[in-house]
């Protein structure tokens, strides 16, 4: 197999050649982000503090019973969409008095799609790789060099780990040079993902797509294939304030979601609330799973998010039929596999695992990238 890193040799070069280097001891080690990004993201996107004063939906009640939807008595959810993102640090690079970690990452998005019998075919599949570093802390006439040497690989991508567009480090006031990397990856994870939801699926009136997570504000304005957002992680912070007088209702989350039951959701309620752009996205909880056996409410729930560019009180019964479809989708799970099983849709893990399988391992990238001699000599 030919080195699939070869067209990164170049820029390594440039690198070696212009500054010191400092390779990672055994070529490559993962970083991580932490702690749970889709709930900081989550956290980040409603704001410091989250507190609904309001129902979104024309059936003005607290929690709605809901019959599960299987696909033979109506198939909406087509389309599933997952992404993935992995970051190596692979060294450190010195120029004069200006230092920047070197890191490496994949990351890709795929979607698939679900036949009338069943069957799931992979729809459309982005893999990128990344070469990350801190521009802020290299000279100008070393970024260009290095901008220019990957300019021509359409696969290969130069981001820079100090960048106000990466909104997961912004979220999380992430500082420190190599996190923040790990961060940056998994934003331009989540830029494939809009830009494929938004250009890279075949479009029918009829067919929906289900995406990995919240939404956030990438979504406001949408206006392509139906969607929907579903995340398994969310914020915890959020406080409900709803009606007035003696039948006001006061709780936070964790109460809202231990009176939720099985086939139960939650009212809908807006995003960003008491802000122009409220109601552009809503946002209701659905149990997939009953409480018993769990360890605590939050577990086998979900949290949809659904574009509202109307901003208009949401028709009810379209969200009971959404919660519907959800719910018949919670029957295989990766038990063991994910410690987010409880509340796992299968065809989502499916898209997951595509997008997966088309990283190198490991053991591939170790072998394949190799620092040029020249420059790494203390």
């Amino acid at each position: 197999m030919p080195n699939p890193f070869a067209p990164l040799q170049p820029a390594l070069q440039i690198l070696a050649t212009e500054a010191r280097v400092l390779p990672a001891t055994g070529q490559a080690i993962v970083d991580m982000v932490s702690p749970d990004l889709e709930e900081a993201y989550d956290r980040a996107a409603g704001g410091r503090d989250e507190k609904v004063t309001s129902v979104w939906e024309t059936r003005r009640k607290l929690y709605h019973d809901v019959t599960p939807i299987p696909r033979r008595q109506e198939h909406r959810l087509r389309y599933f969409l997952d992404g993935s993102a992995k970051v190596y640090f692979i060294g450190t690079l010195l120029e004069r008095e200006r230092s920047s970690p070197v890191q490496l990452g994949q990351i890709g998005a795929a979607a698939v799609y679900r036949e009338d019998d069943g069957r799931v075919r992979r729809a459309a599949v982005e893999h990128k790789i990344l070469l990350l570093m801190d521009q802020k802390a290299l000279s100008e006439q070393l970024w260009q060099a290095v901008e220019q040497t990957v300019a021509g690989t359409p696969n290969i991508l130069l981001r820079s780990t100090n960048d106000s567009k990466d909104r997961f480090s912004e979220a999380l006031g992430v500082i420190e040079p190599r996190s923040r990397g790990a961060h940056r990856a998994n934003w331009a994870m989540r830029e494939l993902e809009v830009a494929l939801a938004r250009e890279g699926l075949k479009r029918d009136q009829d067919d929906w797509l289900v995406l990995d997570g919240a939404l956030g504000t990438e979504y406001m304005d949408w206006n392509g294939l139906p969607l929907i957002g579903v995340a398994k992680s969310f914020r915890r912070d959020t406080l409900f304030d709803l009606g007035s007088g003696p039948r006001a209702t006061q709780m936070n989350l964790y109460s809202m979601l231990a009176g939720l039951q099985v086939n139960q959701r939650t009212a809908v309620f807006p995003r960003w609330p008491a802000q122009e752009r409220e109601g552009a996205i809503v946002f209701w909880y659905v149990r997939i799973r009953p409480q018993r056996g769990l360890d605590y409410p939050l577990m086998g729930v979900v949290k949809v998010e659904l574009p509202n560019p109307g901003r208009q009180p949401v028709d009810s019964d379209l969200v009971d039929r959404i919660s519907g479809w959800i719910m018949a989708e919670r029957c295989v799970t990766p038990h063991g596999r994910d410690n987010r099983w409880h509340a796992h849709l299968y065809a989502i893990s499916l898209a997951e695992r595509v997008i997966k399988d088309r990283f190198y391992t490991e053991e591939v990238l170790k072998a394949a990238i190799r620092w040029p001699q020249i420059g790494v000599q203390l």
